[in-house]
């Protein structure tokens, strides 16, 4: 059982990163793709958070403290709210479908998906990774896994806006109207 304990989160993060891989071939064309130094500043934050949740302490007595006290019951909490998660945002790439990019990007014949989980909140995929960084944060109970919710948060936000000016640019009043209706990462809130 302790090996479970020990690996089942690396299990559940290294099969979705993996799974996004294989995925990112099946994509249409780049008309338009942010700047490449926004992408890598992003992919640097994004494997800071998951090395502050991965590894098992870290020197800064403060990011060890904990905010959860030590239990099983948190840590299949954090297994229930990850796997939750990153199911969510799988379910969502896969509705978007060719037009999906890890970059900020128009594509060729891009297409404005507002279906399935895009009709719950604009960017299901953000909504997804954040519960999923969310469960992992809470199963280690320490400080240094809030700190990576917030890192990835701020990036994705930063993101988000972006991708919002594009996709007005792009698809103009009808955006808009989607947008009016439809949050951007948790469903009736923000």
């Amino acid at each position: 059982m302790r090996f479970v304990y020990r690996y089942l989160f690396v299990v559940m993060w290294v099969a979705y990163i993996l799974y996004w891989r294989f995925m990112a071939a099946d994509v249409k064309a780049d008309e338009r793709i942010e700047a490449k130094g926004t992408r890598q500043l992003r992919l640097i934050v994004m494997v800071a958070a998951l090395v502050l949740l991965a590894i098992p302490q870290i020197p800064l007595w403060v990011l060890d403290w904990r905010f959860l006290p030590e239990g099983l019951w948190w840590f299949w909490v954090g297994v229930a709210v990850t796997a939750s998660g990153l199911l969510f945002s799988i379910w969502a790439r896969r509705y978007l479908g060719q037009n999906w990019s890890q970059a900020v990007s128009i594509k060729k014949d891009h297409e404005l998906i507002t279906g399935g989980p895009y009709s719950l909140v604009r960017h299901p995929i953000y909504t997804g990774m954040l519960l999923g960084l969310l469960g992992s944060a809470i199963a280690v109970g320490k400080w240094r896994g809030l700190l990576a919710v917030a890192l990835v948060f701020v990036v994705l936000l930063r993101k988000l806006r972006l991708e919002e000016q594009w996709m007005r640019s792009q698809f103009g009043e009808t955006y808009e109207h989607y947008a009016s209706r439809t949050t951007a990462l948790v469903p009736f809130v923000l």
